[in-house]
């Protein structure tokens, strides 16, 4: 086998993989309410906000290419290491390794140069290490907010999450976009409105929440 075709052969077996990504599905539920939104649908509707709202970062001049690679590539390691809800404290203690495993076994089907940019930019987006990185992950925080308000259904008092728990988890959007974090804080209070977050403090606390497996 040429070198060129080890390096194709390489990139498809990559390309296979992330098929994968299609099946993790997420606890945001598609806009019908028929089943959940799966990861891909998740960093590709990402990728499009990202193009659609580079105006509103809080930095100008952006690279939006940037910004748009690491929304497609951020949760890739959820093939192997699942997806933790924002609000599942135990998940959370173990998903950070759990996911810099993941990235070492996926990125390495690729070229190493590839697997290198891939692992860099998976890398920075984690650390939040540039402004491009803040802002996409200012993006994967609204995304959830915006679809939840399209998709969910209210709930009882005790079983909701408490509308101030929200606005604390989602208040690091302001560093990507003060504009955003205005937005959030808007599409929160109408999602409290329509019965979807419990107003106040006196929804069920995020530790309290069953995380049901989704896969």
């Amino acid at each position: 086998m040429s070198c060129s075709s080890a390096r194709l052969a390489q990139q498809i077996a990559f390309i296979n993989e992330i098929e994968k990504l299609k099946l993790v599905y997420r606890r945001n539920r598609t806009i019908d309410q028929s089943r959940f939104e799966n990861s891909a649908e998740h960093s590709w509707h990402l990728a499009l906000m990202a193009m659609v709202l580079a105006e509103h970062a809080n930095t100008p001049g952006l690279d939006i290419f940037t910004v748009v690679k690491m929304l497609l590539i951020h949760d890739l390691v959820e093939i192997y290491a699942g997806d933790t809800w924002l609000y599942d404290a135990a998940g959370a203690l173990v998903q950070a390794e759990k996911e810099a495993w993941a990235a070492q076994q996926l990125f390495a089907l690729l070229p190493a140069d590839q697997a290198a940019e891939f692992h860099q930019l998976w890398e920075a987006f984690v650390a939040r290490a540039t402004p491009e990185a803040t802002f996409a992950a200012s993006l994967d925080a609204l995304q959830p907010l915006l679809n939840y308000l399209l998709s969910g259904s209210p709930g009882e008092p005790g079983d909701m999450l408490a509308e101030q728990d929200v606005l604390g988890r989602k208040q690091g959007i302001a560093q990507g976009s003060q504009t955003l974090w205005e937005l959030a804080q808007d599409v929160i209070a109408a999602s409290t409105a329509r019965g979807l977050y419990a107003a106040g403090l006196h929804g069920r606390a995020p530790g309290d929440v069953e995380v049901v497996p989704l896969r």
